[in-house]
């Protein structure tokens, strides 16, 4: 169990900013920060960091909290997980008391999945540097490809011996479960109860996750048994989904960010040649088809992607969809073609780092010049396959989100392939209506079989009724009491004012409610109650909510003020109006949604004939309206009679 010490230490340590770097670019606005969301598939940046606040808001999924939620919500880890992680971060030691049996059970298998992988992880780079084997196959194979100790360090590359159990044998005489082995994927379990080590004579090639954890391994084969993979890697488990994964971005997301565009290659090799010949911002997606959720992984560091394709007209076909569903996620796309029968990984090695620096500076296309001299070739001569290829680009085109770019595209195609433009843009308006009517009918079609969710209620204005109304303004209050507990009013303190002036009103909604009796509890017990006692003790519905009133998601521009001389109160400058305002309209809301509900009350009274209980509701209506119409005084609001 992790000392206090530890926790605060760590506590008192962290960065929010330094940490979500690590898997987000984050862009300055105002005071605060701003980038895509790393939890929603989104087009414009819906998330916030508030270094004063040292927290995060994600409007998109509602996740919010410090660094410490980040960690745990992005990683999927525990508390002590993330404070694990956050300590080796900041070259923290670990103190823990001693681990009851209680304590132990509740160690995470998640976490042992991880603590195994990082032991295969180094039996391998132990195998390949100290055994006979090793060294003689597998540091030899690496050598030859021109691989440096440097570089075999930095991506923790390893030999996996010959023989069925020679890994296995080792992990469970280190006291690993034979069933975490198997869970792991490092273990293949037979039919008949028994198991072999899935990776044998093969060279070894770790998956690290963005936060550098091992999650999988690749490995190939160096002698030629054509009954046998050139590859095989791990299966799907709990802690990877080759989806979700590219391999090299833990080692290439700093020189993505500093030189803002990614290389996207094929295998592993191909990111590690690169990295030895000095370009280090390079991905792969290893071998399988490029999917959305590896794109969005690239498009949290960069906007700029630059495909790198073999000298191999069948492998180019193949990996065009991956460059359309690129563009469909609203990256700038750029293509290198490589000559025949060369690849990243051979070409670096062949033509030295010098010359492949200039290769890549000046055989950069854009993807329509590409596309378009791709099919030209094949169309030569035959109007058919012209149109055709026309139709392809264009298509490609369409995916391309913003309109600006979409036009500037049309304009490059129609000049390469002698079109006008007009007849291109008709094509393309073409395919854009047919693919937003796609898109309209899926989005009925959802809509109709999913019910309307909470937030989707609490957001409709057309649906809004006093009840609403209430929601909205004890929001408010609550954003006032977060934000703003401790500044001063002209006699008292805001909390002071609005827990006094609000004394008699029952909050509805539950999670505002729980935080307004902890701000009136923190009061009587003459307790400091503010944002981040939430943050520290709240339940999850109150954290979620917490940050999300505590983040401010816009900023005045200071070209007001400097450069056009129109200034904005701010809310420090208004607070008394603004805690009165509140006060008065919470009361107003409050009172006619009791008018509301003592209506139903007149309306069962005459049906029920109950002419007693009809006299008190209608007393209780005068006397409602009267208190509406005194409030409605005060805030300068006209109703109707």
């Amino acid at each position: 169990m992790i000392s206090r010490e530890t926790i605060e230490e760590v506590k008192n340590r962290v960065d929010i900013i330094d940490v979500i770097s690590d898997f987000v670019t984050l862009k300055k606005s105002g005071q605060n920060y701003k980038a895509l969301s790393p939890f929603a598939n989104e087009k414009t940046p819906s998330f916030f960091v508030v270094p004063a606040k040292g927290i995060f808001k994600d409007f998109s999924s509602g996740k919010g909290g410090d660094a410490f939620t980040f960690v745990m919500e992005h990683e999927k880890l525990s508390y002590a997980e993330a404070i694990r992680y956050l300590a080796k971060k900041y070259g923290i030691e670990i103190k823990e008391d001693r681990l009851t049996d209680e304590g132990a059970a509740e160690q995470s298998e998640r976490e042992g999945l991880y603590i195994l992988m990082n032991f295969a992880k180094e039996y391998y780079k132990n195998i390949l540097t100290t055994h006979e084997d090793g060294r003689s196959i597998g540091l030899s194979y690496f050598r030859e490809r021109g691989f440096n100790d440097r570089t075999i360090e930095k991506f923790e590359l390893g030999f996996a011996l010959e023989g069925w159990e020679n890994f296995s044998r080792e992990a469970i005489a280190k006291g690993y479960n034979k069933d975490l082995l198997e869970k792991t994927g490092l273990v293949v379990k037979k039919e008949d109860g028994s198991s072999y080590d899935r990776f044998r004579g093969r060279v070894i090639f770790p998956v690290h996750n963005i936060s550098g954890k091992v999650i999988a391994f690749g490995a190939r084969m160096l002698g030629k048994d054509k009954n046998q993979p050139k590859y095989i890697n791990s299966p799907e488990t709990d802690i990877y989904h080759k989806s979700d994964v590219l391999y090299g971005l833990y080692q290439a997301k700093n020189a993505i960010r500093q030189h803002d565009v990614c290389y996207l290659v094929e295998g592993y090799t191909d990111v590690i040649s690169m990295h030895q010949a000095d370009v280090e911002n390079v991905v792969a997606s290893s071998g399988t088809a490029l999917t959305e959720n590896q794109i969005k992984l690239i498009h949290r560091f960069t906007e700029n992607v630059t495909v790198l394709f073999d000298g191999d007209s069948a492998g180019i076909k193949a990996a065009l969809r991956g460059i359309d569903m690129i563009l469909k996620g609203g990256l700038n796309v750029r293509v290198v073609l490589f000559p025949d029968g060369e690849d990243p990984d051979s070409y670096s090695r062949k033509v030295g780092t010098t010359a492949f620096h200039q290769f890549l500076k000046e055989h950069t296309q854009d993807f329509v010049s590409f596309k378009t001299s791709l099919f030209a070739k094949e169309a030569a001569g035959d109007p058919i396959l012209k149109a055709e290829s026309i139709k392809e680009v264009v298509t490609s085109i369409a995916l391309i989100p913003d309109p600006i770019k979409r036009s500037v595209y049309i304009q490059e195609t129609s000049h390469l392939l002698n079109i006008t433009e007009s007849v291109l843009l008709a094509e393309l308006n073409k395919v854009l209506i047919g693919e937003r009517r796609k898109n309209e009918k899926e989005a009925i079609r959802e809509q109709q079989e999913a019910p309307p969710t909470v937030d989707e209620i609490e957001s409709a204005p057309a649906k809004v009724d006093a009840q609403g109304m209430v929601f909205f303004q004890e929001r408010e209050t609550i954003r006032l009491l977060l934000n703003y507990a401790d500044q001063k009013l002209e006699e008292q303190n805001l909390s002071d004012f609005l827990l006094h002036e609000l004394e008699d009103v029952e909050f509805t909604h539950p999670v505002f409610k729980e935080i307004y009796e902890a701000f009136k509890n923190g009061l009587a017990k003459g307790q400091t109650i503010d944002n981040q006692y939430f943050l520290r003790n709240g339940s999850e519905e109150v954290k979620r909510m917490v940050t999300e009133l505590i983040t401010p998601r816009y900023a005045t521009s200071q070209h007001w003020s400097e450069k056009f001389h129109i200034y904005f109160p701010k809310e420090n400058d208004v607070l008394n109006e603004l805690a009165l305002n509140n006060v008065l309209r919470l009361k107003f809301r409050v009172v006619q949604k009791m008018m509301e509900e003592n209506l139903m009350t007149v309306k069962q009274a005459e049906i029920g004939g109950n002419w007693d209980e009809l006299d008190k509701a209608l007393e209780m209506q005068t006397g409602l309206k009267k208190a509406e119409s005194e409030l409605a005084g005060l805030l300068g609001i006209v109703i109707a009679k």
